[in-house]
C-alpha cells in the first residue's frame, strides 16, 4: 500500500485501524522489527487474546502482515511485520477516495444531509 490510490473504503478501514491507540502502538513496536505474538504481547502489556483482536484488525487494513513460522522445537509461531506502507492525504485526494464508498451510509453529494436538522 502506497500512496493514496486506495478506494474510500480501504481509507475508512485504514482509519478505524488507526483510530486506537493499542494498535497505534503495536505499529510503533513492529517498526523495530517483526515479532512473534507471545513476545510482543508481554512487551506492550496486553493479554495474546487482546493482541490477537487489534492484530486481525491492523491486518484486514493491510498495515501488518502475519505468518506462521516453527522454531526449533517444532513450535508454531505466529510473527508479524508493518507493512510497506506510505498515506498521504490532501483534500482532493479524500474527495477522490470518497467518490468510491461503498460502505452503509455512505452517500454521494447533498443527499447526505437529509434527515440533519
Amino acid at each position: 500500500m502506497t500512496g493514496m490510490s486506495e478506494s474510500g473504503d480501504d481509507l475508512v478501514e485504514i482509519f478505524a485501524a488507526l483510530a486506537n491507540p493499542i494498535r497505534v502502538r503495536i505499529l510503533a513496536k513492529l517498526t523495530e522489527g517483526r515479532d512473534y505474538v507471545s513476545h510482543l504481547a508481554r512487551e506492550l502489556g496486553i493479554s495474546r487474546p487482546l493482541l490477537h483482536m487489534h492484530l486481525q484488525r491492523l491486518e484486514a487494513a493491510g498495515l501488518v502482515v502475519g505468518h506462521l513460522e516453527l522454531s526449533e522445537d517444532g513450535k508454531a509461531m505466529k510473527y508479524f511485520a508493518v507493512t510497506d506502507f506510505d498515506l498521504h492525504l490532501t483534500p482532493s485526494s479524500l474527495a477522490e477516495a470518497a467518490q468510491t464508498l461503498t460502505t452503509p451510509g455512505a452517500r454521494h453529494g447533498p443527499a447526505s444531509t437529509q434527515g440533519v436538522t
